[in-house]
């Protein structure tokens, strides 16, 4: 294993990670290197107590990290390379990526093909046994059983078929996103080019991933749907659709796995005419609010969750102080929440109201180059 560079060691950072401390929180940050950087991935500093930011230090990973997943047990990052062709072969790759305990630096494991092009998700199966890819370009996603050194094994891949009424991002499938359910038992990923919620059988320990087709959820034709995410507690999904900017309410079926479509509601406000693209959504952990990012409105919108059935209410739409808030992140305390704002290069803090959810802005902001994904160390966010 060769260690990755840390900006730290040439004088940038005045401070390093302290793992003693309650107060640092250790964020990773990845980016589009499309302006040929050489180091992609970011490590920032975060004080759970004040919501100040600050870069400590870097790391070289390959082309476009444009996304992350930390390990249940906080001791691998793995990151996607998002490009049509790796070491000469077609189709992206993932890297394993071994987590310092006291600095945080990186070190490379392994990587291995994601088998498709343009792999624009990963995650980590609940268990810690597989790695989950979505391949964008190639229209399949891919799982990738974990070794106990935290290596990863060759990909295993579902190929989509299919297309959506837009000619333009629907020609055929778009696999955006794919997340294992809370029980581990199911995987569900998200397909942008044919409006489908896709379930499979997930098995991290034999590296199955078998696709359940009775179970799939068709949703509004030309919505595109891009990011998935669990309600906590009740039997309920959230699917922020791109292309209409919505947000879908599923009823799951935690034991057989089925899917069916509740309602739809807008991620904008009514008086708003131009063009939005719904990026990300997260639910926070006691599931009273749910979270969407707006790219082109650049806003985050905010919807309180009744408690009894799960019904969505537009509460606040926040702007985010920056240009196409692709990717976010509430902090491990829930305190804050993160926004990565990918074309005007900046992560910015926002206060949370833990009881009611609302967001309100903070002096707290970072400068980083094309910041697309955000993962704390502790893996909260999938």
């Amino acid at each position: 294993m060769s260690a990755l560079t840390l900006l730290g060691a040439t004088g940038l950072a005045r401070r390093t990670f302290d793992n003693s401390n309650p107060d640092d929180q250790l964020l990773y940050v990845g980016t589009y290197t499309d302006d040929k950087r050489t180091d992609g991935v970011y490590f920032v500093l975060m004080n759970a107590r004040t919501g100040e930011l600050q870069l400590i230090g870097s790391a070289n990973v390959g082309p476009n990290p444009s996304f992350l997943a930390i390990h249940p047990n906080g001791r691998v990052l793995y990151a996607v390379n998002e490009v049509a062709e790796h070491n000469g072969k077609r189709g992206g790759a993932v890297g394993a990526y071994a987590i310092a305990a006291t600095t945080g630096a990186l070190t490379r494991i392994n990587e291995q093909s994601t088998a498709g092009a343009g792999p624009c998700y990963v995650s980590v199966d609940r268990e810690g046994r597989a790695v989950l890819v979505a391949n964008y370009d190639a229209g399949s996603v891919a799982l990738l059983p974990i070794h106990g050194d935290g290596s990863l094994g060759e990909a295993q891949i579902d190929q989509h078929q299919g297309s959506g009424p837009d000619k333009e991002r629907q020609e055929g499938p778009h696999a955006h996103s794919i997340v294992a359910d809370p029980s581990n038992r199911f995987a569900l990923g998200a397909d942008l080019g044919t409006d489908r919620i896709v379930v499979y059988r997930l098995d991290g320990q034999s590296g199955g991933l078998r696709h359940l087709s009775a179970n799939d959820a068709q949703l509004e034709p030309g919505s595109g749907p891009r990011h998935i995410a669990f309600h906590p507690t009740l039997p309920l999904v959230f699917v922020a659709s791109e292309l209409k900017s919505t947000v879908t309410t599923l009823r799951f079926d935690r034991e057989r796995g089925t899917l069916a479509v509740i309602a739809s509601q807008s991620t904008l406000p009514t008086d708003w005419k131009g063009k939005s693209y719904v990026a990300d959504i997260h639910v926070d952990s006691l599931g009273r609010t749910v979270y969407v990012s707006n790219r082109g409105h650049n806003s985050v919108a905010v919807f309180s969750v009744q408690p009894k059935t799960g019904a969505l209410t537009l509460t606040q739409v926040v702007p985010t102080g920056g240009a196409w808030p692709r990717n976010f992140s509430l902090d491990p305390t829930e305190r804050w929440l993160l926004v990565a704002n990918q074309n005007s290069g900046s992560v910015v803090v926002f206060a949370r109201d833990r009881e009611s959810g609302r967001l309100s802005e903070t002096p707290r902001r970072l400068a980083v180059p094309s910041p697309a994904c955000l993962r704390f160390r502790d893996g909260s966010a999938i």
